[in-house]
């Protein structure tokens, strides 16, 4: 399938999806992370915040429990540019204020900038995935980007309350690929 035709399917799918099975889901994802990664080895972790509405995992449990048990781990969260084509990083603390933007993702406010180069690891949230490491999201491009600023050995790690599919027939060379993905059921290592 084409990225387009899956991202059509899996946001249908997904806001298909009761709140109640995506927080069960969300659960199993982040038991996922802390039994298959070494986490306390990150000085930072890159994160998103979850947009309610298109019934994205839900992140807050697992910073909350970051917070409490990996106090020397740092977060990072992105935020949109003004030019509606890049991101930008900021520290994520218990103290850090947030707004929601015009598409209802909570945003930091006053918060330190951090630079790509940084970050140890990186969630990256996705619509759909396929066995090769490809990945689709909603399509603007911010995580390409992104990705290509950090660190080569920095882990790329999808989040995906789906299994994957074969193949992505479209996928491009400058592509970004991913080196695991997070489902509810296992990692899929690439």
């Amino acid at each position: 399938m084409t990225k387009a035709e899956l991202r059509r399917a899996a946001l249908a799918r997904r806001r298909a999806l009761p709140e109640a099975e995506v927080a069960r889901r969300s659960a199993a994802l982040w038991e996922q992370l802390q039994v298959e990664f070494v986490v306390p080895e990150w000085q930072w972790l890159h994160l998103f915040l979850p947009i309610p509405q298109q019934h994205e995992p839900d992140t807050w449990p697992l910073i909350r429990a970051l917070w409490a048990q990996q106090p020397h781990m740092q977060l990072a969260v992105p935020v949109v540019q003004p030019d509606g084509h890049t991101l930008r990083h900021f520290h994520l603390t218990p103290a850090t204020t947030l707004v929601k933007n015009r598409w209802g993702i909570p945003e930091p406010v006053g918060a330190a900038k951090i630079s790509p180069a940084q970050l140890d690891a990186v969630l990256i949230p996705l619509l759909a995935f396929d066995e090769a490491g490809h990945r689709v999201g909603y399509g603007k491009g911010f995580y390409d980007r992104f990705l290509q600023e950090c660190r080569p050995d920095a882990m790329r790690i999808g989040v995906s309350l789906e299994p994957p599919v074969p193949r992505i027939t479209d996928a491009w060379a400058g592509d970004v690929p991913l080196n695991a993905c997070l489902t509810p059921e296992r990692v899929w290592w690439f």
